[in-house]
C-alpha cells in the first residue's frame, strides 16, 4: 500500500521538484525517512535565507521549487523574504511541519497555531489538509496555483504523523502558459497605439519572466518610441545598450510624470509604473492616456486611467507588433557611456565600473546594494536576458542567498552577488550554503560602514539618521569562516586583481571592497 510520503516523493519526482531547500526541524523528519538517491537537499543555515535560496533557484529553473521550513518559529524567520518572493512572482511551494493532529488541540510545543493565517497575504493560497490521505493532493493544487499566472508562492502545513498513512498516487495537473489576451482586447490596444502620436513603453519584470526579451525589442522598434525601466524592477527586460533604452523610472510620481508626460500615450508593459517609494505628488497628476499590459489583475486594478488588458505580455506584444504600422526610424541615439571615474581612491563608482570592465560576458548580477543602485543603473549595462535579479519587495537579505539558487539553476553562468555591506548581513549565512554547494558566485561586498541609503534619506528628509553605523565588521573572517576564500580590496588596482582571481575560480569566493563613499 502506497503511503504519504512515498506518493509525496513520486509527486516531486513528476514534477522535476527533486532539489529541497531546507531548514528541517523535529516536525519535518519522517520526511526524510528512506530519502531518494535522486533527490538533493540544499541546507540552509537559516530559514530566511532557506527561503531566498530556493527563490533564485525557482527564478533560474523558471520553475516551481520546494521549500521545507520549521513549524511556526521557522516560517516565521522565513517571512521576509517570502514577501519578496511574492512581490518577485517566484512559484514556490513553501512546507512547514505541524505538530501531530492528536495533539493540536492543546497548543502543544513546536506546534503552529492557525498556520494557514500566519503567511497570508503573503501566499497566493495556503492549506492545511483536513485529512492524511489529502497530503499528496492538496501539494498538486499548490503546484498549480504556483504555475499559474501570475506566479507565486504558496504555503501547505503539515502534520508529523501524517507521513506513514496510507493514501493514492497522484499526478500534477498539466499548466500550459498564461491565458493571451483576447482578440477584442488586442484590437482595443492596436486602435489606441494607431491613435497615438507620440507614444512610449515602460519595461516591466514580467518581460524577463516570460522570455519576452525579443517581443519587447520588435515592439518598440516598430513604434520607434523610448523605453524605460519599471520603478524599482527587479529584473530587466530591455537591452540597455539600446538606442531606444531612455533609463530607469524612479518611484514617486512627480519623476515619472515628468519622463512621460511629453508623449499622448503610456504603453506600461509587465509592471506596475505608478506605484511608488516616496510620496511626492505632482500638481493635477499624470493626465496622458495609459495602456497597461499585465498578467497580474491586481497590477490592473490600479492603473491609474485609460485601458488595462490582463494576459500574457509576451503574445500580447507579438500580436501588436503584426497590427502596428512601423514608424519612422528612432530620432535619438543610445545613452552615451558615463565617464570614466577617477582613480585616485576606491568608491562605489569606481568599483562598479571596474565590475562593468572585467565581468564575463555571461555573468548575471544579483544585487542588493540601495546606495549604489544610482550607480548600477548608470555604469552597468545588462543587454541579455535573465541576467539581473533584485529584490521587489525592498525587504533585505534577497540577493546574498538567491545568488545560491541562481548559480544552482544556471551553473554555466558566473553569478556576482553585489550588496552593500549591511544589506549582506541579513543573510550571511548563505556564505556557507555556496561554499558547501561550490556554487560559482563571486561575492563583491561595497563595504561603506553603514547604512548609507538609509543616511541618504535621512539628509532629504532633514532628520538624523540613527542607528546606521556599521564599524568593526571583518567579512574576510566571516566568509573564511564560512568556508570561503576571501580578499580585501582598497584600492583600484587591488580590486582589478581580486576579480581576476575570483573570476577564473570554479567555486565562491568574497571581496570585501573597502570603498570611500560611506
Amino acid at each position: 500500500m502506497t503511503n504519504v510520503r512515498d506518493s509525496v516523493i513520486d509527486f516531486l519526482r513528476q514534477t522535476g521538484m527533486t532539489v529541497m531547500f531546507g531548514n528541517p526541524g523535529s516536525t519535518e523528519l519522517p520526511l526524510y525517512r528512506d530519502w531518494p538517491e535522486d533527490f538533493r537537499y540544499v541546507l540552509g543555515l537559516q530559514e530566511s535565507a532557506v527561503l531566498s535560496i530556493a527563490d533564485g533557484y525557482a527564478q533560474g529553473t523558471g520553475k516551481a521549487a520546494i521549500v521545507n521550513l520549521h513549524s511556526a518559529a521557522g516560517l516565521g524567520h522565513a517571512m521576509g523574504s517570502l514577501v519578496t518572493a511574492y512581490k518577485n512572482q517566484t512559484p514556490l511551494i513553501v512546507t512547514a511541519g505541524q505538530q501531530a493532529r492528536s495533539l493540536l488541540l492543546a497548543e502543544p510545543f513546536l506546534g503552529a497555531v492557525d498556520a494557514t493565517e500566519m503567511p497570508k497575504p503573503y501566499v497566493k493560497w495556503a492549506c492545511e489538509p483536513a485529512r492524511a490521505e489529502d497530503v499528496p493532493k492538496v501539494l498538486a493544487r499548490a503546484y498549480a496555483i504556483a504555475m499559474t499566472a501570475p506566479r507565486g508562492p504558496v504555503f501547505v502545513s503539515l502534520p508529523v504523523d501524517d507521513w506513514e498513512a496510507p493514501c493514492e498516487l497522484v499526478s500534477p495537473l498539466a499548466i500550459h502558459g498564461a491565458p493571451e489576451p483576447g482578440p477584442g482586447a488586442i484590437k482595443e490596444a492596436a486602435r489606441k497605439i494607431a491613435a497615438s502620436k507620440k507614444p512610449v513603453m515602460v519595461a516591466g519584470p514580467e518581460i524577463d519572466r516570460c522570455g519576452g526579451w525579443a517581443a519587447a525589442v520588435a515592439f518598440a522598434e516598430k513604434l520607434a518610441c523610448p523605453v524605460w525601466a519599471s520603478p524599482m524592477s527587479p529584473r530587466c527586460s530591455f537591452p540597455e545598450s539600446h538606442a531606444q533604452f531612455a533609463g530607469f523610472l524612479r518611484a514617486d510620481e512627480t519623476s515619472v510624470a515628468e519622463a512621460l508626460s511629453d508623449h499622448d500615450l503610456a504603453i506600461v508593459i509587465g509592471g506596475p509604473a505608478f506605484t511608488y517609494h516616496f510620496e511626492q505628488p505632482m500638481a493635477g497628476g499624470f493626465d496622458k492616456d495609459i495602456l497597461q499590459i499585465t498578467n497580474d489583475p491586481n497590477t490592473a486594478s490600479y492603473t491609474q486611467r485609460g485601458t488595462a488588458i490582463i494576459g500574457d505580455v509576451a503574445a500580447a506584444m507579438e500580436k501588436l507588433t503584426e497590427m502596428s504600422e512601423a514608424r519612422a526610424a528612432f530620432p535619438g541615439t543610445a545613452r552615451p557611456a558615463a565617464e570614466p571615474p577617477s582613480e585616485s581612491e576606491l568608491t562605489s563608482v569606481l568599483a562598479v565600473s571596474i565590475l562593468q570592465e572585467m565581468r564575463p560576458a555571461n555573468a548575471l548580477i544579483a544585487e542588493e546594494a540601495p546606495s549604489a543602485r544610482g550607480d548600477v543603473q548608470n555604469r552597468l549595462r545588462i543587454d541579455k536576458p535573465e541576467s539581473f535579479f533584485a529584490t521587489a519587495s525592498g525587504g533585505l537579505g534577497f540577493a546574498g542567498s538567491a545568488a545560491v539558487g541562481l548559480a544552482l539553476a544556471k551553473p554555466d553562468r558566473r553569478v556576482i552577488a553585489l550588496l552593500g555591506d549591511g544589506s549582506s548581513l541579513y543573510t550571511i549565512q548563505a556564505l556557507w550554503s555556496a561554499a558547501q554547494e561550490c556554487a560559482p558566485v563571486t561575492y563583491v561586498i561595497l563595504s561603506n560602514g553603514g547604512y548609507e541609503a538609509l543616511k541618504g534619506i535621512a539628509r532629504r528628509w532633514q532628520t538624523p539618521s540613527v542607528g546606521t553605523d556599521l564599524p568593526d565588521l571583518d567579512f574576510i573572517a566571516l566568509a573564511k569562516g564560512f568556508g570561503m576564500p576571501a580578499c580585501r580590496a582598497q584600492s583600484a588596482a587591488d580590486l582589478r586583481e581580486a576579480l581576476d582571481k575570483t573570476f577564473a575560480l570554479p567555486g565562491p569566493s568574497l571581496v570585501d571592497v573597502v570603498v570611500s563613499d560611506g
